[in-house]
């Protein structure tokens, strides 16, 4: 329990810790994630477009980006340490859950595959896992990556990097193969967020200060997304990159502006526990979207879209609330059998 700045237990309230603002800005990721995959599933299910599908476009040129960019905003804080201790919370951390629940995963989609193409199939693709990502999964194979890359490219001069980064953004690669594709759009982002942290929190800071600026802000900078996602024009080379980072900016300044106000606690706490929302999303979405579209109960593609895209958030809160204590803890807590150094007593979320 931590006092809520009135003087009265909050049971919801981060952690001394923790930044609110950065669990205000990965919240509002992480729930922009699970909508566009609660989105498109539901669309491709109906066979139709909804109301939702607007919104998943409008957040396309920052989606990904702001969650890669603030994913790299602590690494100078443990960039220094021994390559061991790095390993461990930088990739073994991260390589444990993939492993877990690409496997959970797999149990739960096997018997369609296997009805559908055969046995051999589902045991090729499940191999193919472990060196193309697999469906929702991506995001925290390539994390480590990016981790490793940042370390041992440590005494390169930064522009050097950042200037790789930035033209591997705008040269729109397209091999197919995820990491490679993926590693080209979304390193630069989180690169930035490791060398210009400093500028980001004073960033922060100044939004904090002048919220009627940043008010105004955030209201320029939708109309400008909003036009260029609508003309066709945010893939652009350079356009794509300012858009990225505009709206990396957008969700930071979104985040800094609640937690000032201390408004939705419950984006909040999403982005607090945002790895867990990422890890067992897929489940209840899946199946409130099963029920909504062989139902019929809701007739609107958007009203199931955002019905599905609760249930995904919610459900995967539940799932770790239902276990956490449990023998399944061992879903989003990596036992001690799984670290290369002594395990401290610290939580998922706090390891992110």
């Amino acid at each position: 329990m931590v006092t809520n700045g009135t003087g009265t237990l909050d049971r919801f309230a981060a952690p001394a810790d923790r930044l609110d603002w950065v669990d205000y800005a990965k919240g509002i990721c992480i729930i922009m994630v699970v909508m566009m995959h609660s989105t498109l599933g539901v669309q491709n299910a109906m066979g139709q477009e909804g109301f939702m599908n607007a919104v998943i476009e409008f957040a396309k040129p920052f989606r990904m980006p702001d969650f890669f960019l603030i994913s790299g905003l602590f690494l100078a804080r443990v960039i220094d340490r021994d390559w061991r201790t790095y390993l461990d919370r930088k990739v073994m951390h991260f390589a444990y859950f993939y492993v877990l629940w690409v496997t959970i995963q797999f149990a739960f989609k096997a018997p369609g595959f296997a009805a559908e193409h055969g046995a051999a199939y589902v045991a090729k693709l499940y191999l193919l896992s472990f060196i193309d990502p697999f469906g929702t999964l991506w995001f925290i194979y390539l994390l480590p990556i990016f981790f490793v890359v940042t370390k041992l490219t440590k005494t390169v001069h930064p522009a050097l990097i950042w200037g790789f980064g930035a033209v591997l953004e705008m040269s729109n690669i397209s091999t197919g193969w995820t990491v490679i594709d993926e590693f080209a759009w979304r390193f630069v982002y989180f690169y930035s967020g490791y060398l210009f942290a400093k500028h980001i929190f004073a960033f922060v800071r100044e939004v904090q200060g002048h919220a009627g600026i940043a008010l105004a802000g955030l209201g320029l900078w939708g109309v400008i997304n909003g036009a260029a996602t609508y003309a066709g024009v945010a893939t652009w080379p350079v356009l794509s990159l300012i858009l990225g980072y505009a709206g990396s900016a957008a969700v930071i300044t979104a985040g800094a502006l609640l937690a000032k106000m201390r408004w939705l606690d419950g984006v909040r706490y999403c982005g607090e526990h945002s790895l867990v929302v990422y890890l067992a999303f897929f489940l209840p979405m899946a199946v409130s979207r099963v029920v909504l579209t062989k139902t019929g109960i809701i007739p609107d593609v958007g009203v199931m879209a955002v019905l599905v895209t609760a249930s995904g958030v919610i459900g995967a809160l539940a799932i770790w609330w239902l276990t956490r204590n449990t023998a399944l803890r061992f879903l989003f807590d990596r036992p001690a059998a799984f670290w290369l150094t002594p395990k401290p007593r610290v939580t998922l979320q706090a390891a992110e």
